[in-house]
């Protein structure tokens, strides 16, 4: 079952914040939205906390990217956008300078 925005953000209840107008837009848990909405507004937010998260990828991460859009059943890539969230938010992961070198 879906959790509604303020489970996962600061919303709160009357707070007159962008937050509030998307859930009385588009509902709670966004219900009110298409998938490919849902997945657009993913899409749109994960690129700009990537354009502003210091670094760069490696290149085998793109491969890893295409080898997962084209191996993955939808379950599965559905699946690891989820992972991948939860492991942003709350997971450890390396410093850029942890990193290996760029090839």
């Amino acid at each position: 079952m879906s959790k509604p925005i303020g489970h996962f953000t600061s919303y709160t209840l009357n707070d007159g914040s962008l937050l509030e107008s998307l859930q009385e837009e588009y509902g709670s848990t966004f219900e009110l939205m298409t998938k490919r909405e849902k997945l657009f507004l993913i899409s749109a937010v994960a690129a700009q906390l990537c354009d502003q998260a210091p670094g760069r990828c490696r290149d085998e991460i793109y491969v890893v990217g295409h080898q997962i859009n084209s191996s993955l059943s939808l379950a599965d890539r559905e699946g690891l956008v989820e992972a991948l969230t939860n492991q942003v938010r709350w997971g450890r992961s390396l410093s850029d300078t942890e990193v290996l070198p760029m090839e």
